[in-house]
């Protein structure tokens, strides 16, 4: 049973490809979030549609992958691009296990 009933109508979605730099990491610890709030995870591969819709995109229009967000009642949240980076330089997933778990939350 999740930790929060409201999480029901919820879904994490990771967007990304295969070259992306820890994008089995981060699929990984989507899938791991999602199992304990009891939501739903898909990743989708190449979407750079959605990704131009609803993630961050640069001045030319360009998006980096990978992209985590949160869809809620015909809403998309974005939740993060890229893991982030710790104050010595490297990757901090425990960062973005954070980021993902308080989306789900509000």
């Amino acid at each position: 049973m999740p930790y929060w009933r409201e999480s029901m109508s919820k879904k994490i979605v990771l967007v990304t490809t295969d070259w992306a730099p820890f994008s089995d990491k981060l699929a990984k610890i989507c899938e791991e979030e999602a199992s304990k709030a009891g939501v739903p995870f898909e990743i989708r591969k190449d979407d750079w549609i959605y990704l131009t819709r609803y993630g961050e995109v640069d001045e030319f229009g360009g998006a980096d992958v990978p992209q985590v967000f949160v869809e809620t009642e015909g809403k998309v949240i974005h939740v993060l691009t890229r893991i982030p980076i710790d104050s010595g330089g490297k990757p901090d997933f425990e960062d973005a296990r954070r980021k993902i778990l308080e989306a789900l939350k509000d």
